[in-house]
């Protein structure tokens, strides 16, 4: 099947919003990567099965992403088509102690719902810059917490479209993983999350704290992706990186943090290119240092 025939086909049934050779950089925090084929943006759940459907009938390599704040796209873009979870899955419902959250919706806003109903759980997300369907999908941490410890289910679609649940035993959530993380088959819509009350003014200085921790010891300022590897069981990344001798050090616009050596931030035009080289580099300064191999904690796509 021709480009122009399945972008025919595409605009005749998804009617509006699809983009032809979108640049990613502007999808993603690191404001790095090349054109995704076809883009849109679903503005519900019935649009993102139809484009799920489409893209199984028509043949097409499918990605979905959400805040891109956890993603390297490449800069020779992404085939096929991509899907970007947009409004209408950002809705948040709170029953009792109880927060059912659309995959689209932001961390931090999440964090902010939760304090205004004297609700725990969410103050360590206060500022995390992705959306929920990432953070569950990649068992997402920070502080000594992680999502999993308070999620109880999650509604997934799949490539036939349809639409179930599946329990936290069900996830088999890891260290910055769930079974969901390297699954093209299954995603998250919304995820079910188990809160208990709490004093608002005691949330309110737990987050201020956590916040105040981040602003000390990451960086400000630089696109960047965050933590670029997984910590080694009873190892930090950062340090790891930086007893190497990796911390400043620069590919074309792509450098390691000189405030956070487990971070790489885009000076103003980085490519994927540099930042893949500046990851095999310090990938194997530490491995000839401390014979270490560190694993990716961002997602590469394209």
């Amino acid at each position: 099947m021709t480009g122009l025939v399945v972008q025919s086909e595409l605009n005749a049934k998804l009617a509006t919003g699809l983009l032809l050779n979108e640049p990613m950089h502007k999808h993603t925090s690191w404001h790095i990567g090349g054109p995704a084929e076809y883009f849109i943006e679903p503005k519900d759940t019935a649009i993102f099965k139809k484009c799920i459907l489409l893209a199984k009938e028509l043949a097409l390599p499918l990605t979905i992403i959400g805040k891109g704040t956890n993603l390297l796209v490449l800069d020779s873009g992404i085939p096929g088509l991509v899907l970007k979870l947009g409004p209408g899955f950002k809705d948040i419902k709170i029953i009792d102690t109880q927060i059912t959250v659309g995959a689209g919706a932001l961390l931090p806003t999440v964090a902010q719902t939760a304090l205004q109903h004297n609700l725990a759980g969410f103050a360590w997300v206060a500022g995390i810059p992705g959306s929920i369907g990432g953070a569950v999908v990649m068992n997402a941490g920070a502080h000594g917490c992680c999502i999993s410890e308070i999620i109880q289910s999650v509604k997934i679609i799949n490539e036939q479209g349809q639409i179930f649940d599946l329990a936290k035993e069900q996830l088999f959530f890891g260290y910055r993983t769930s079974i969901l993380k390297d699954d093209r088959s299954r995603w998250v819509v919304e995820a079910t999350f188990n809160c208990w009350s709490d004093q608002r003014q005691t949330l309110a200085k737990q987050m201020k704290q956590y916040l105040a921790k981040r602003r000390q010891v990451q960086p400000q300022g630089y696109p960047n992706a965050g933590s670029v590897f997984k910590n080694p069981s009873g190892e930090s990344a950062g340090k790891l990186i930086e007893l190497a001798g990796c911390k400043g050090i620069k590919v074309g616009q792509a450098q390691v943090s000189e405030i956070h050596a487990n971070w790489i931030v885009n000076l103003g035009n980085a490519t994927a290119k540099d930042v893949i080289t500046l990851i095999n580099i310090i990938k194997n300064k530490v491995k000839e240092k401390f014979n270490i191999t560190l694993q990716l904690e961002v997602r590469v796509l394209g």
